[in-house]
């Protein structure tokens, strides 16, 4: 399991840690039932408070992506994020290509990325 944390990136580094998860379970490098890291491992080998991962997993608990159980730690419970509603799934893609937009980039380019990222997350598995 690789995370990496960007000084640069201006998103919180717990958002950080949760996203790049996320993308872990999405792309089936995390799969269900796989145990990750104890919170103090991660934060340690991230250097990182240990607040700061266990909010990240607290939000994809959540999200119904972990399952948390005190003194057993943290297992992917899921593939997939219960309860959450198409709206509440576009936000961060509208914001990201707003992003794209206000950068300058064509409207080929952001397809170009959008498709790219997207092989990129799909090629473990779906």
């Amino acid at each position: 399991m690789h995370i990496t944390i960007d000084e640069d990136d201006p998103r919180p580094i717990y958002r950080q840690v949760a996203d790049e998860l996320r993308a872990l379970i999405a792309s089936g490098g995390l799969r269900e039932g796989a145990q990750l890291p104890p919170v103090r491992q991660l934060a340690a080998d991230l250097g990182v408070n240990l607040n700061t991962v266990a909010t990240a997993y607290r939000e994809l608990q959540a999200e119904g992506l972990l399952s948390i159980r005190h003194g057993a730690g943290a297992v992917v419970s899921s593939r997939t994020a219960h309860d959450r509603s198409e709206e509440e799934l576009r936000k961060p893609l509208r914001a990201a290509l707003t992003g794209m937009v206000l950068a300058g980039l064509p409207r080929v380019e952001i397809m170009n990325i959008v498709q790219s990222e997207l092989r990129e997350l799909l090629k473990g598995g779906r």
